[in-house]
């Protein structure tokens, strides 16, 4: 009697792509809730062979930055989808980039809560963010340019380097306040959102008494309310 053979394909294993390997970080930290031990253990218990690992990322370090570079590419990804986008007055493209940024931030909050708490040694918890400040900075540095090409006079013109620092620390204000949001679908989060951009952009504009005050008083009701 004739016999047949079956054919058995060993599963293929994911290509290891730079975007593999976050995903693995992120995963291993939420699962033990602490760092991997070594990258020697890292890539044992995936399977990795180590000298691929140094193939995208020197250290631990490295893939904690591009994790945060990967959440603004993200956000930029989703911005640029939208044909209508580029003919958005620049207020409302910034106002657009929070809202996508902490959109994507919400995706991956357990991950994020982990990263930023974990250490009690802020500046050691920035150090991360490092090359999302870049980001951040090179994006409100070129809203900023658009908006001084439509001014004639040099004295109304915005200094790049600091307003875009101020979006920078106005991106800090808004991650702090998100991570201890408890408001239903981050509502307060969105107002503040509003609310931030919309005082900076009158300071932009040289009007800033109303929205800053509107936003101060926000500020203080937020503050008043949780201390409570």
């Amino acid at each position: 009697m004739a016999t047949t053979q079956k054919k058995t394909t060993a599963k293929k294993k994911p290509e290891l792509t730079q975007q593999r390997v976050m995903t693995l970080y992120m995963e291993y930290v939420l699962e033990h809730g602490e760092r991997p031990a070594s990258v020697f253990k890292f890539c044992k218990d995936h399977g990795i062979e180590e000298g691929a690992f140094y193939n995208f990322f020197g250290s631990f370090q490295g893939i904690r930055e591009a994790i945060w570079v990967a959440f603004f590419d993200n956000t930029s990804a989703v911005l640029h989808k939208n044909k209508e986008y580029a003919t958005y007055p620049n207020r409302e493209k910034m106002l657009s980039f929070f809202y996508t940024f902490f959109e994507v931030l919400t995706a991956n909050r357990s991950y994020i809560l982990f990263a930023l708490q974990e250490q009690k040694d802020s500046l050691k918890t920035l150090g991360q963010l490092r090359d999302l400040r870049l980001k951040v900075r090179n994006f409100a540095g070129d809203l900023i340019e658009q908006a001084n090409d439509e001014k004639s006079s040099r004295l109304t013109k915005n200094p790049v380097s600091v307003f875009s620092e101020g979006a920078w620390l106005q991106t800090l204000f808004l991650l702090k306040y998100w991570m201890d949001d408890n408001s239903a679908r981050f509502e307060k989060t969105d107002v503040a959102i509003e609310k931030s951009v919309n005082a900076i952009f009158d300071v932009f504009n040289t009007t800033p008494l109303e929205s800053v005050l509107d936003f101060g008083k926000f500020l203080f009701k937020e503050n008043f309310s949780r201390s409570k």
